[in-house]
C-alpha cells in the first residue's frame, strides 16, 4: 500500500486530471480529499466518458465523470480481503480508510503483485528456473 495519495478536487478539469495524471504516472486519482472522497477518476473514464464523446476535457469537470460510488478497505482489512474485494468489483485500485473514513493509503494491482512476488518462494522459484532455462 502507498501511504502517500495524490488527490483531485471534483472542480478541476478532466484536462488538469489528465496532466497530474501523466505527471506522477498514475491510471486514476482519488476525487476530493482524504476526509471527503467523492470518486475516482481513471484514464478508462476520460477515454470513455470524456475523448470517445469527443467532448472538450478542458471544459468538462471530473466530478462529472468519476466512478461512484467508491469502493475501498479499512487499514485494518487483510491483503486478501482487499484482493477480494478489487476480484469481486473488477476494480484496479482500492483506498484505503482507517476507523473515521479518511483516506490514509492506496492499493494497487502493481502493490499486489509486487507482494505477491516477494513473498512467495515458489514462484519466485519458477521464475528463476523459467530465467535461468537454457534456451
Amino acid at each position: 500500500m502507498s501511504r502517500h495519495v495524490d488527490f483531485i478536487p471534483g472542480e478541476a478539469t478532466v484536462a488538469e486530471a489528465a496532466e497530474l495524471m501523466g505527471e506522477i504516472d498514475v491510471g486514476a486519482l482519488p476525487v476530493g480529499s482524504a476526509e471527503n472522497l467523492e470518486g475516482l477518476v481513471t484514464d478508462r473514464d476520460i477515454l470513455y466518458r470524456v475523448v470517445a464523446k469527443g467532448l472538450n476535457g478542458a471544459e468538462v469537470l471530473v466530478r462529472d465523470v468519476a466512478t461512484r460510488p467508491v469502493i475501498g478497505c479499512g487499514e485494518e482489512d487483510t491483503l486478501q480481503a482487499a484482493m477480494d474485494l478489487m476480484a469481486t468489483h473488477y476494480i484496479r485500485r482500492l483506498p484505503v480508510r482507517d476507523g473515521e473514513g479518511r483516506v490514509v493509503g492506496w492499493i494497487t494491482l502493481a502493490d499486489l503483485a509486487r507482494n505477491l512476488l516477494v513473498g512467495s518462494g515458489p514462484l519466485q522459484s519458477a521464475l528463476r528456473d523459467l530465467t535461468e532455462a537454457p534456451g
